[in-house]
């Protein structure tokens, strides 16, 4: 039996995915560590910046070819800006997910999901494009060992409760609906502080007064799949505000995103789309909110 198309978009993301992860390196952690220029998030022909599920494919080719360029955009739009994707180039997948109205049946009409995979090239494998699409994402600057009066600006806009002790755990309370930051003298540098902070602030915007994600952790499925929403929206605002974010190391972590993306072919869509609804809070919160396309 033939596979349906909507199942084999995303069975090819999830089993791309599944073998960068098993590989060492999640593609949501590819341009932080492998990259020696700055972090900048996918964009079309257009600038509009990609979102949710792309951002990690894009991510995961540029870091296997090598591009620097952010920019992404299919052959013919390539041509229409005046550009020709060289000779032997091989383009990369993305996948424009969505719904359609349709009538049941019964006559009723209900929504139907649909996921469609297109191909696209980086600006790097094209000549003649105007020269923007071609610029170097800056490198991100250097946070020191101190407060950064910037981003202590940017946090303390979002409206979260962020508490610090000596006690040496960062954590979010959804008991509580508090974050709790050890000093940032205790971290090796400023960027390690404001990346954990990143990760928590993701945490803090599941509660059931935000998002309504996390209403409690009831098993171990539930626990890895939040941890990952928070690992790819940590990297997602990361990319926005200029901070690495902080990774857990945990291999019990890994072991549960590879049990829930082997058996839910969807899974990572909704973990990526969770992601992208909690930094856009976030954004929002702090009054850095930008109009997206659809």
């Amino acid at each position: 039996m033939c596979q349906r198309p909507l199942y084999r978009a995303y069975a090819h993301v999830t089993d791309t995915i599944i073998a960068e992860i098993e590989a060492g390196t999640p593609p949501w952690r590819k341009p932080w560590t492998g990259s020696a220029s700055g972090i900048a998030l996918p964009t079309r022909h257009n600038g509009e910046e990609y979102r949710g599920i792309n951002i990690l494919m894009l991510w995961v080719m540029a870091a296997k070819h090598g591009y620097v360029s952010s920019r992404w955009m299919t052959y013919k739009q390539a041509q229409e800006l005046g550009g020709q994707v060289r000779k032997g180039e091989t383009s990369s997948t993305v996948v424009k997910y969505g719904t359609f109205t349709r009538e049941n049946e019964l006559g009723v009409e209900e929504e139907v999901p649909y996921a469609r995979a297109y191909r696209v090239f980086n600006a790097d494998q094209i000549e003649g494009l105007p020269e923007d699409c071609y610029i170097r994402p800056e490198a991100p600057r250097d946070l020191g060992t101190a407060e950064d009066p910037e981003l202590e600006a940017f946090f303390g806009r979002i409206g979260a409760e962020i508490l610090t002790s000596d006690d040496p755990r960062a954590y979010y309370s959804p008991a509580k609906d508090h974050i709790h930051m050890p000093p940032i003298a205790t971290f090796h540098d400023a960027a390690g502080y404001y990346g954990t902070l990143a990760h928590e602030v993701i945490h803090w915007t599941g509660s059931e007064k935000r998002l309504e994600r996390i209403k409690k952790f009831a098993n171990r499925e539930a626990y890895a799949f939040e941890e990952l929403v928070a690992e790819i929206g940590a990297c997602f605002l990361g990319a926005q505000i200029g901070v690495a974010p902080e990774f857990d190391q945990s291999a019990a972590y890994v072991e549960g995103w590879l049990k829930a993306l082997k058996e839910d072919k969807r899974a990572i869509f909704r973990a990526a789309s969770e992601a992208q609804k909690a930094a856009d809070f976030v954004l929002h919160a702090a009054g850095q909110s930008k109009e997206v396309a659809a």
